[in-house]
């Protein structure tokens, strides 16, 4: 049977507009291809389904458990509004099959989607992704309650918090929480008030449309917090994203920390202190500090194409520590191969302890005289040329010597979700140094990345990166 569904699946799941895309027919077509796809592989299988707060979340949760249940696959439904990563902990130490999380992330409130979760807990794999979309119209759709069960998923996620941090370390100090109205909620919070530390959440509890705000967890969305931080005596700010498997952090002062430096922040904490085993797998677009501060020391660092699922992918290869992306989504080798917000909030709440710092400048201060600084910027451009999909393979064919006032060295190429070239990377002399070029699969969009070793060079790095693609800058 053809697909003439709009459901297109993304490098995570599926997203799309409530009431256009996201609807009770569509969302019945994706719970079936699911359980078509894991009945395949399991004569018996169960699948838990979690929900954020979005429009519709646990009426699009209760859908999909019922489809399932009408295919013959037993539906352990969340009885709450959960985290994803809640629901990642689930799937794998409960031993399902598969897990679905009704959410969009970060993405505005308009919208909502449905992840998928393999069996270790991380997300789906492009190959498993594809099958499921194959699947999806082919088979009809029986919806009952007789294989559906609800359960408390959350009490045994805060209950691993607590067994995978160390408490005994943690500093001394008033810890300020922003949920930004996501399912994050006030988890942290709890958590470290039954540890007997002081937390307070701003926009705990979970509302529909994030009372405003864009539920991302990056700079120009964290006014409120900055504000609050600037005014009393918090140590740290930490902020989760709409479904909190993403982590953003904020000084004593309301200042941003970059993704990038929170993660060589973390990155040191899990090797050097909790002496972690493993490989430490990052995007392409992460910055190549974290190989020149481990590498030498004989720790693995794996490059990956950007998107979480393909760290997962790397994670689940190989022994791993610690995986990470540039919009601030963190995974841990002891714990699933998955972002956990609140799992990586405590760990850098641990991190400032072991360093002995009672405030977030105290820390950046004693590390950055050990790892450095990070010079990094992006820039997304809008570009809807009708070259926009030959563009990469055509650099990438015929790479250039130089960018800039530097030679290449290495050019890595990436792919897309159907084998198409969707980033290339050129690694240019000296170490720390790169420039990566990718295009967006769902948006007519070109994104530039750059890191240099001093601070003006990012910025001369991107300005390279349109001339070697021949494209006009127009934010200028």
């Amino acid at each position: 049977m053809t697909n003439r569904n709009p459901i297109q699946f993304g490098t995570d799941g599926w997203r799309g507009l409530i009431d256009r895309q996201l609807t009770s027919h569509n969302v019945s077509l994706a719970a079936r291809a699911f359980a078509d796809y894991i009945l395949e592989r399991e004569s018996s299988p169960k699948a838990a389904i979690g929900y954020d707060n979005r429009r519709r979340s646990r009426e699009f949760a209760e859908i999909f458990a019922e489809v399932l249940s009408g295919a013959g696959v037993r539906a352990f439904l969340s009885n709450q509004i959960i985290p994803t990563p809640a629901l990642s902990y689930a799937v794998a130490a409960r031993e399902f099959s598969a897990g679905a999380m009704i959410t969009a992330s970060h993405n505005p409130p308009e919208y909502n989607g449905v992840k998928f979760k393999a069996s270790y807990g991380g997300p789906f794999l492009t190959e498993e992704t594809r099958k499921v979309e194959e699947r999806v119209g082919a088979t009809t759709i029986r919806r009952d309650t007789r294989l559906v069960k609800e359960v408390d998923f959350r009490m045994h996620y805060l209950k691993r918090l607590e067994q995978l941090v160390d408490f005994g370390s943690f500093p001394d100090g008033r810890v300020l929480v922003d949920s930004m109205g996501g399912a994050g909620g006030r988890i942290i919070e709890e958590v470290l008030e039954r540890q007997g530390f002081s937390a307070h959440t701003i926009f705990g509890e979970p509302r529909e449309d994030f009372y405003g705000r864009a539920a991302e967890p990056i700079e120009k969305n964290l006014g409120p917090l900055a504000e609050i931080l600037r005014s009393d005596k918090s140590m740290v700010g930490l902020a989760t994203d709409g479904d909190a498997d993403r982590l953003g952090v904020l000084s004593e002062n309301g200042e941003w920390l970059s993704a990038q430096v929170t993660i060589l922040l973390l990155a040191d904490y899990i090797v050097n202190v909790r002496k972690e085993p493993g490989a430490l797998v990052k995007t392409a677009s992460v910055t190549d500090r974290l190989r020149e501060r481990f590498e030498r020391e004989g720790r693995m660092v794996v490059d990956a194409q950007v998107g979480f699922k393909y760290v997962c992918e790397e994670m689940l290869a190989r022994e791993t520590a610690f995986g990470c992306e540039e919009s601030g989504g963190y995974g841990f080798g002891a714990h699933v191969p998955e972002r956990d917000g609140p799992l990586a909030a405590l760990h850098f709440l641990a991190a400032m302890g072991a360093a002995g710092a009672r405030n977030v400048s105290e820390l950046l201060e004693q590390k950055r005289a050990e790892m450095g600084e990070v010079f990094y910027d992006r820039v997304d451009h809008p570009y809807d040329g009708d070259d926009r999909a030959t563009l990469l393979p055509s650099v990438s064919d015929n790479p250039p010597e130089r960018v800039g006032d530097y030679a290449v060295e290495r050019v890595d190429k990436y792919l897309d979700s159907r084998g198409g070239i969707n980033g290339v990377k050129f690694t240019l002399e000296g170490r720390a140094r790169w420039l990566l070029v990718r295009v967006s699969e769902t948006e007519p969009l070109v994104r530039f990345y750059a890191e240099g070793r001093e601070r003006d060079e990012p910025k001369r790095l991107l300005d390279a990166g349109f001339e070697t693609l021949k494209i006009k800058r127009s934010d200028r």
